[in-house]
């Protein structure tokens, strides 16, 4: 078992630092590049163990998928970094993939498991997904209902709507799709679909998801449309495509992992971070938002637009934070970041309402459960609920400062990450031995799925 320990910060967190590449664009970029014509070239593509699954189930179905690494020692499709150099995907186009000869292992990555099912509900061979055994508990049917309705015929083999999934040969036709979860994966999966369909396909979802795959599609040539209505649904249509074509794409840093050192340099007195090239979508973005709404002081320089995404340099400065409702439509566009959220409202003044995120229920792990259970731990008073939590904050002004504790990351990344962050927060009690002042991340090497170089780019911040 990987542990790693991490002792309290004794200074603040200064210079400036550059994340992944973001791990929702990654895979879409190697989805859409492998049944485009012609190659697609990505830079800043995430070398996370989530992504390379996607490669390797690609590779599996016989595209060329090639590293150009950024130094003549590193193989980006082998380093244990998160630094890429460029991808070169050589497209077979819309039915160019060939039938894989084995099962395809997805991993970990949920992701790559609901945006495949759509791609091969168009094959003409059968094939069958799975991933390790956290993925193959994770729920499948919210993809597998729209897609069979569009005529795919896909099967739980153990007939729990989770994978392994079985995914034969269908005839796809249109469909207009209400889903009952603001949800990308769904989205993206129904749309990847809509490709192989013979009439127009539509989904429309409580509130706007993240929106990279519709963003993708467009510049790969399909012909889509995007609606958002004044009660918040939003529409995304998509036509039958006859073909698809290889693009450029420079992929920003991940949001999601810049939320972690943006937290840690708002929490640890005295620190200056310059945060490069992250990722500001708005259906990504509503992290920053909040983060402003608790007091933050960010700054963002050199904002531009590269290949329709929004990205722009952070600077972080550390801030008192305080309370605030996380709730409604914002929390599609930051349900990876609760948790992290999740410790800065433990030292924020103030109670903190998270409330509309059952969502949280199906990630690698019941998050409500995980968080609550390591806050507990560390001595937050948290009160989990149906759809959030409700955090006490003051934990650095009016209460006691959380302490050290043995954290179990429950073999998920961003448990992982969000716990190493409150550890630099985390204060011994007059109980606790000096072998004690050191939190404890069990099982850490989760990471890897997103982010390989977490904790050497945090140490490089003190």
């Amino acid at each position: 078992m990987n542990v790693k320990s991490i002792f309290p910060a004794s200074c603040g967190l200064r210079g400036a630092i550059t994340i992944p590449g973001d791990k929702s664009i990654s895979h879409r970029s190697v989805m859409l590049g492998a049944i485009s014509k012609g190659t697609t070239e990505i830079t800043g593509f995430l070398n996370g163990a989530d992504c390379l699954s996607t490669i390797a189930c690609f590779q599996s179905m016989g595209i060329e998928i090639e590293a150009i690494p950024s130094t003549a020692s590193s193989n980006p499709l082998t380093s244990s970094t998160a630094s890429s150099g460029r991808i070169l995907v050589h497209g077979k186009g819309l039915h160019g993939l060939s039938a894989p000869s084995k099962t395809l292992n997805t991993g970990n990555s949920g992701t790559t498991t609901r945006l495949l099912s759509g791609i091969l509900s168009g094959q003409r061979f059968s094939s069958l997904l799975s991933g390790d055994a956290s993925l193959n508990t994770r729920p499948m049917k919210r993809i597998m209902t729209p897609l069979n309705a569009m005529g795919a015929h896909i099967e739980s083999l153990n007939g729990n709507g989770c994978a392994p999934l079985l995914i034969n040969p269908g005839s796809l036709h249109g469909i207009n799709y209400t889903s009952s979860v603001a949800s990308a994966q769904v989205k993206s999966a129904i749309l990847l679909a809509g490709l192989y369909a013979n009439d127009p396909v539509s989904v429309t979802e409580p509130s706007l998801s993240r929106d990279h795959t519709e963003r993708m599609l467009q510049s790969f040539g399909a012909s889509l449309s995007s609606r958002t209505f004044p009660d918040g649904q939003a529409t995304a249509t998509i036509l039958p495509c006859q073909e698809l074509y290889g693009q450029e794409i420079a992929i920003p840093g991940d949001i999601s992992s810049a939320a972690y050192f943006i937290a840690a340099a708002l929490l640890v007195p005295d620190s200056e971070l310059l945060i490069k090239n992250v990722g500001i979508n708005p259906t990504r973005a509503g992290f920053l938002a909040v983060c402003k709404a608790m007091g933050a002081d960010l700054t963002y320089l050199n904002q531009n637009i590269t290949g329709g995404e929004e990205h722009s340099d952070i600077l972080v400065r550390s801030s008192q934070l305080y309370a605030t409702t996380i709730e409604g439509s914002l929390i599609p566009t930051l349900i990876d970041e609760l948790p992290i959220l999740a410790v800065m409202a433990a030292h924020a003044e103030g109670t903190t309402i998270i409330r509309d995120a059952a969502e949280l229920k199906v990630k690698e792990t019941n998050r409500i459960d995980t968080i609550t259970t390591n806050l507990h731990a560390m001595g937050c008073d948290i009160t989990p609920t149906e759809d959030g939590m409700i955090i006490e904050g003051g934990h650095r002004i009016t209460k006691a400062p959380l302490h050290p504790a043995v954290i179990s990351s429950f073999l998920d990344h961003r448990i992982a990450m969000a716990f190493s962050i409150a550890a630099l927060l985390a204060k011994k009690t007059a109980a606790q031995t000096q072998e004690q002042s050191a939190t404890q991340i069990l099982e850490s090497q989760c990471i890897d799925v997103s982010y390989p170089n977490f904790f050497s780019t945090l140490e490089s911040c003190f």
